[in-house]
């Protein structure tokens, strides 16, 4: 299925694994660049030298192109940039914004940028400063998102900008596909649906919390960061929804300390990293402190299993997601179900009897 999106990349099909913390390491990158999709290394919660491996480690497995995943505000991010240009990475995504310099950096290099994005006028800006496609995820998305869904958003976006347009948020079947390449989408961009394959070393306990969620599991919260923040409703979200000011210091400067210990930060660096992520909201000390070491809040729940004490970001699709196959088998299906329903449609929409 060519689009303007897998001549852009130079992968056989228009679909992306999203660049998931803590999910989307070298494991589920190489198994989705060998099933001729794109992998997306996340490297907001690894140190550069564990990009470095990470990105090598990819390369030894498969020569198929895939991507890196940044934080454009992080205080090392040039560090990062560096190593995708040395090591020949095809294509860097951004979580918030680049600037213009640092798109203009990449692509003199051969690299290939591709920020995500939840609004139209955030699309049109990285346009403008010569991206060259841009994820737009709607409200169904896991994680930081927004409030506009999918389907509101995604058309907006489509018909603003004159770059390729990647759906995301509430996409994990081939229907879904073809839904959203009928709005102008170039492809689909899927965090939660490859989470939820057995290439991901997410842990069993984990994923079976995942799949035994229902629509009314999911929620959309405030209360980690101070930012809409959509994921599984588990104890530690209810914990922190009730928790008073007093004492969400007090937990958050516990789970600072150990994402401390874990990524070498210090303790300006951490707050640093927190008020950049505030994005102008007025957060409070302990919301600062979770922003900054949220990376150790999914942790415990994505590499220790943790579901009691770690957080598990979710986008709405997880109510409808009910196995576990492997990316190969996840990729084969999506196409073949996005094949069986363009043939459909052809067939309805040929010419009446006379």
């Amino acid at each position: 299925m060519r689009t303007a999106l897998t001549d852009l990349v130079g992968v056989r099909h228009p679909i992306v694994q999203t660049g998931m913390g803590w999910v989307a390491g070298p494991r589920l990158v190489t198994a989705t660049a060998r099933a001729g999709a794109l992998g997306i290394l996340a490297s907001a919660t690894m140190t550069p030298d564990q990009l470095r491996s990470a990105v090598r480690e990819v390369k030894s497995r498969t020569d198929a192109p895939f991507g890196v995943n940044l934080r454009a505000d992080a205080g090392d991010s040039r560090e990062r940039v560096r190593i995708i240009v040395e090591e020949g990475v095809r294509v860097a995504s951004f979580a918030l914004a680049p600037s213009k310099e640092l798109i203009a950096e990449l692509k003199d290099a051969g690299v290939v940028v591709v920020p995500s994005v939840g609004a139209r006028r955030h699309a049109e800006k990285v346009a403008a400063w010569g991206a060259d496609a841009v994820i737009v995820q709607g409200g169904e998305g896991g994680g930081h998102t927004g409030e506009v869904a999918t389907t509101v958003l995604l058309p907006q976006v489509v018909d603003a900008v004159d770059i390729p347009v990647v759906a995301a948020g509430g996409f994990h079947d081939g229907r879904g596909l073809v839904a959203a390449l009928a709005y102008g989408a170039a492809g689909v961009a899927m965090g939660t649906r490859f989470l939820l394959t057995s290439d991901s070393t997410v842990p069993d306990a984990v994923k079976a919390r995942y799949l035994a969620a229902t629509a009314k599991d999911i929620t959309l919260t405030r209360a980690v960061d101070g930012l809409p923040h959509r994921m599984l409703r588990t104890e530690m979200v209810a914990e922190l929804e009730g928790a008073g000011r007093p004492r969400s210091l007090y937990r958050a400067l516990r789970r600072a300390s150990g994402f401390r210990r874990i990524s070498g930060l210090s303790w300006p660096a951490m707050v640093r990293d927190g008020l950049a992520m505030r994005h102008g909201k007025d957060l409070s000390w302990s919301q600062v402190l979770l922003a900054a070491n949220t990376p150790m809040l999914l942790r415990a729940s994505m590499v220790d299993g943790r579901t009691d004490l770690g957080i598990m970001a979710s986008g709405q699709v997880a109510a409808l997601i009910e196995d576990l196959p492997s990316v190969a088998e996840l990729v084969d299906r999506i196409l073949s179900e996005a094949e069986t329903t363009l043939a459909a449609l052809v067939a309805e929409s040929g010419p009446a009897d006379a």
